[in-house]
């Protein structure tokens, strides 16, 4: 039986649990919320990164390839200016495993070289008799690690007085394999050097724009518009022509990676003065002001940090228009030259319409140049979403 209703106007019923109070039993958790609870920031971000799975491979991969550049003597089965003139243009070579149904091992035919008299080109025929197995760990071209140290170690060779080109040759007989590994170090690099750049001249200005105001940031508005609004691969074509032919390669290259930090810190500039803008009118840098802190340490020191995720993220997805600008202006003629080595410059063996149509080959070192664009791509994707655990 329900029980009645109090008469209108009259107090509701109040009733007091007589339990005693603990203070903590609305904050109790599993050990799966607590160890989320007490993560730190790092710990959230490294979580979240983990979750992005392509951007996860991708760093590995990144990892791998910028390792890869620093022992790429080691790994390149001949040396970079090697010629073989009795294989030049040669098509790329097919590993093999068995021989007459038993396994032999990883090898590859040797080859013989008929020259076509109707269209003067070489044809290239294997010699199944001829077995040539592929070495590891052993003795071949010399080559001076990193300029400094002489050794011919390496880790794959071809069989003793035998060939191996498994991508394939170009018109002087260089092997494309090795040439390409050579040219990630230059490619890769000028990315790394372009953005370090990049990244001090953006957060230098970007940064006492935001923080001070006034004339300075109207005048730093206006440059970054007008360079912004520069086409450019003219603008790179103009700037990389004015250096000098009689400039070592060296120098060159330097030049280079310059030229694509200076251009490349307009967008970087503009992120770092946007979060300025917010945090400057904060408490903590208030009170760092009336405790007599400068103006660089208060940016550097309080500012900064508060939002650097977004400015590694920002510059992980800078890196690949680095290595673009690089290719382009060196694929164009007027990036490096050789004898310097990079992906832009083995792309110039390419340029014809003949020559892709005869030796393909030659345009495979655009496969680690996409390779590496949509890594670094990728990557930025997962940092930026891991700069923010908390979405």
């Amino acid at each position: 039986m329900m029980s009645p209703l109090p008469a209108p106007g009259a107090p509701l019923p109040h009733y007091v649990s007589t339990a005693p109070f603990d203070p903590r039993a609305t904050e109790s958790m599993t050990a799966a919320q607590s160890r989320i609870h007490l993560a730190s920031q790092k710990q959230l971000m490294w979580w979240k990164f983990k979750q992005h799975k392509l951007a996860l491979i991708s760093g590995i991969f990144l990892a791998a390839v910028y390792l890869m550049i620093l022992i790429v003597e080691f790994l390149a089965p001949y040396g970079l200016h090697t010629r073989n003139v009795d294989f030049i243009h040669a098509p790329p070579q097919t590993i093999h495993f068995f021989d007459k149904g038993s396994f032999v091992g990883p090898y590859v035919y040797g080859r013989s070289m008929t020259l076509d008299i109707d269209t003067l080109h070489r044809v290239y025929t294997d010699k199944t008799n001829d077995v040539q197995p592929i070495r590891f760990f052993c003795r071949g071209d010399a080559y001076k690690f990193w300029g400094v140290v002489a050794s011919n170690y390496h880790l794959v060779c071809p069989a003793i007085g035998g060939q191996m080109f498994l991508l394939g040759t170009d018109r002087l007989g260089r092997d494309v394999l090795s040439r390409i590994l050579y040219g990630a170090r230059i490619s890769l690099t000028i990315g790394l050097i372009g953005i370090s750049i990049s990244f001090v001249l953006g957060i230098v200005i970007g940064g006492l724009a935001g923080y001070r105001g006034g004339i300075f940031d109207l005048i730093v508005q206006r440059l970054i518009e007008v360079l912004q609004s520069l086409p450019s691969l003219p603008l790179w074509m103009a700037l990389a022509a004015i250096m000098p032919v009689t400039w070592s390669p060296i120098v060159i290259y330097f030049g280079i990676t310059v030229i694509l930090g200076i251009i490349d810190w307009t967008g970087l500039a503009r992120a770092v003065r946007s979060k300025l803008l917010a945090l400057r009118e904060e408490d903590y840098v208030q009170a760092a002001q009336l405790m007599g802190a400068s103006t660089p340490r208060i940016i550097g020191r309080h500012l900064v940090p508060g939002f650097m995720s977004h400015l590694i993220a920002s510059a992980t997805i800078s890196i690949p228009g680095m290595i673009l600008g690089e290719t382009a202006l060196s694929f164009l003629g007027l990036g490096l030259r050789p004898p310097i080595t990079s992906w832009g410059i083995l792309l110039t063996e390419a340029k014809s319409v003949s020559v892709i149509a005869f030796y393909p080959w030659l345009l495979y070192p655009i496969i680690p140049v996409v390779l590496v664009i949509l890594a670094f791509n990728f990557l930025g994707d997962g940092l930026r979403d891991a700069a923010d655990p908390y979405k």
